[in-house]
């Protein structure tokens, strides 16, 4: 018990260190985190194991919740055409045309299997390409359609690789019966989602205590794969159906307090389980090594060259081809460096069962392994490492003073919208007196600029900065006065809250 206390310690020390390297070298976190797991896997000492189904359960839905929570429902229907073509059409064609390259120059796998492996690499990890986006700051658009792909594009993976297994544990494979099985998978997945966010709704409503409203949150992900899997359809869907109608709800249903509990929470969870996740996937590197050795060389170049070319060609072809339209060349080329793997390729390609019905070994589940093991390297990786040049190269950025601008417009909108509602309960005789004079004053402040603010167009990276810094001289101050025993401790806590919620309000900035 003592060694898994030190493991978990040292894990943390490791997410923690290499955190701050990527804060200040601006390379993703998760990659190396994923370099950091292969250097321990090599060294002497214990290595943890990947149990697929304790992944699936435990790890998985947390993470796709929380990238839904963060998610928009509104842009993703925007842009829901280009989502479903990578979700669901270049799943399917990612998988099929695997197969049938397996089939084809690597009997020892065959189709059904092949398409296994297909399935195995087709899906993008939502975790992984969402670290490496933001950590780009690409525009909101691409953002978009990284999240929407890699939110769903699980339930179709992981419903194609059961149609595949049961094809070869069974021997027996329709494709009446399989798109049926997709159908039913991806209708029940939806509707178990639809059902939990709608209940979490009614909760909400009833629940104002933020803790509370927290441990709802927490609980939510690991309801709705539940109810999707006890269902037998689309646990993964489920969980990003329910994540994004509630991230779209959670304004209009909960309190301020609880919206910023709730966030630091799941901010936090994200942390350490995304940490977790990076470096036990670089931990796996020797047990898929060793199951190759039955297998020739030139079985595994002819796999390997396959699973890597479908899934570094046919992305940017299926792009230009079914996207062309509505996406310029510079977003598909970026869009094309954005299929990063990740943790789920691994544990559903580690479900594959060791046997068939009749006792047989699973045809090439090793090779299948290394396969799938490999593509997650090379994308997490190479284009993991490489990305955020590639979006500079090709100029591909958001802009950030345009952001800011929007923001403040909606702002503007707001403060006049609550000087109506303030004449409203001015007229009714609600308020009176100084109280009316005081918030009038402060909301015809904010409301009263014409034009944009200066700043915002000509530097607002300066503006911030000083904004923080001048948030950090009033806290100073107020510790002075703590240290010198004029302000007692619960006072600075409430002054400090009222610093941090307004620190808070600011836009992210680089390294923070």
């Amino acid at each position: 018990m003592l060694e898994l206390l030190a493991f978990v310690l040292l894990a943390v020390a490791v997410i923690v260190v290499l955190q701050l390297v990527a804060n200040r070298t601006g390379l993703p976190a998760a990659a190396l985190l994923t370099m950091a797991g292969l250097l321990y896997a090599v060294l002497p000492g214990p290595n943890l194991t990947l149990d697929p189904h304790a992944i699936l359960t435990f790890v998985i839905p947390p993470l796709i919740y929380s990238a839904a929570l963060n998610s928009s429902l509104t842009a993703i229907r925007k842009n829901l055409r280009t989502v479903i073509s990578l979700s669901i059409g270049l799943v399917l064609a990612t998988g099929v045309i695997t197969g049938a390259a397996l089939g084809l120059f690597v009997p020892e796998v065959g189709l059904a299997a092949g398409v296994a492996l297909g399935a195995a690499i087709a899906p993008t990890d939502p975790v992984a390409a969402l670290a490496v986006g933001n950590g780009a700051r690409l525009p909101g658009r691409l953002i978009t359609i990284i999240e929407g792909e890699g939110l769903l594009n699980d339930a179709t993976a992981l419903t194609l690789l059961t149609v595949a297994v049961t094809a070869v544990t069974s021997g027996g494979f329709s494709a009446g019966g399989a798109v049926l099985h997709f159908l039913a998978a991806a209708a029940g997945g939806l509707l178990s989602g639809v059902v939990v966010a709608l209940v979490m709704r009614l909760l909400r409503r009833a629940i104002h205590d933020p803790l509370l409203v927290n441990a709802l949150s927490l609980a939510t992900p690991f309801a709705a794969y539940l109810l999707g899997e006890a269902a037998h359809v689309s646990g993964v869907l489920a969980v990003a159906v329910a994540g994004l109608m509630i991230g779209h709800d959670t304004p209009r249903f909960t309190s301020g307090a609880s919206r910023l509990q709730v966030s630091a929470v799941w901010r936090l969870a994200d942390f350490l389980l995304q940490g977790f996740v990076f470096l036990l996937i670089g931990q796996q590197i020797l047990p898929v090594v060793r199951g190759l050795r039955e297998y020739s060389s030139g079985t595994v170049g002819a796999a390997v060259a396959i699973s890597l070319g479908v899934v570094l060609v046919l992305r940017p072809l299926w792009l230009l081809l079914m996207a062309g339209r509505r996406l310029g060349g510079r977003e598909i080329g970026v869009l094309s460096w954005a299929g990063t793997r990740g943790v789920i390729s691994l544990a559903a390609i580690f479900t594959v069962p060791l046997t068939t019905s009749d006792g047989q070994p699973f045809p090439g589940r090793d090779l299948l392994l290394f396969c799938t093991f490999l593509v997650v390297m090379v994308t997490l990786l190479g284009q993991g490492l490489t990305f955020g040049l590639v979006a500079r190269l090709l100029g591909v950025r958001a802009d950030r003073a345009d952001e800011a601008a929007l923001r403040w417009e909606a702002r503007h909108a707001a403060d006049r919208a609550g000087l109506a509602r303030l004449d409203e309960l001015a007229s009714d005789g609600e308020l009176s007196g100084a109280a009316l004079a005081a918030l009038r004053a402060s909301l015809e402040h904010e409301a009263g600029h014409d034009g944009e603010p200066e700043y915002l167009a000509a530097d607002h990276d300066a503006a911030l900065r000083a904004r923080r810094e001048v948030i950090d001289a009033q806290r100073e101050e107020l510790l002075r006065w703590r240290d010198a025993g004029h302000l007692p401790d619960s006072s600075l806590r409430v002054l400090e809250r009222e610093l941090d919620h307004e620190e808070r309000t600011l836009p992210p900035h680089d390294g923070h």
